[in-house]
């Protein structure tokens, strides 16, 4: 793979605010992939938008999305200056999968019992794992990093997804421990988490994710990942 082509930036962006953030028994009457964002998620992706489009200042950008509706709308509100064609929609970066229709009451259950199992290894029932979706994210920067090859590439690529989903991808990107990964915080609705491509064409994390314990101590390794 030729180093030199790999972009400038890569921005994770968490969706706004959506009708489950605010009501958790939604879920019981919308599949979760049809849950819409509230007028503030929409706000909130407007005014990351425009903070994005003022990095870019004008560099070539591509976009990934996850498919559910919250995440597309996201993107939308973003207004960002990218074609049709470089808009990918990319269901490996969908939501953790709870369930179907969803017991609000049933789920804190298992919450609170994936509090004290672990988020990485605790399994949903009828449902996935952190590790489920470790797995397919692995898959997703594979096809990614193939798409970096030529002179061609973008010099920045956005990916609108969930909170979770973002955790993911640095622990997968960055080699973290199961340890730390889950003493980490998400992303607030509409947050950008910037990875910055370096001189040795690495790329750091503009600023470390919050961690919610932090009685973990990042590695050295892990300290590394970020500016």
């Amino acid at each position: 793979m030729s180093l030199e082509h790999r972009p400038n930036r890569i921005i994770l962006v968490r969706h706004g605010e959506s009708e489950g953030n605010l009501d958790d028994t939604v879920y019981e009457r919308v599949p979760d992939h049809r849950i819409s964002l509230t007028p503030k998620g929409f706000e909130q992706a407007r005014d990351t938008g425009a903070a994005i489009r003022e990095v870019l200042d004008g560099e070539s950008v591509e976009a990934y999305v996850s498919p559910y509706v919250r995440t597309r709308q996201t993107l939308e509100a973003l207004a960002l200056p990218v074609a049709e064609r470089d808009v990918r929609v990319e269901p490996r970066l969908r939501e953790q999968d709870w369930a179907n229709f969803q017991d609000p009451v049933d789920i804190a259950e298992q919450k609170a019992e994936r509090d004290r199992y672990g988020h990485f290894y605790y399994r949903f029932s009828h449902g996935e794992s952190g590790s489920d979706v470790y797995d397919r994210v692995s898959t997703f920067l594979e096809s990614m990093h193939r798409n970096f090859e030529t002179p061609a590439a973008p010099r920045n690529v956005v990916i609108v997804t969930h909170g979770l989903t973002m955790r993911l991808f640095c622990m997968r990107w960055f080699h973290w421990s199961v340890e730390y990964f889950e003493s980490l915080d998400n992303p607030e609705n509409a947050q950008p988490v910037v990875l910055l491509r370096q001189k040795d064409f690495r790329f750091k994390l503009e600023a470390p994710f919050t961690q919610w314990n932090p009685d973990v101590v990042p590695t050295e390794r892990e300290r590394s990942s970020w500016l």
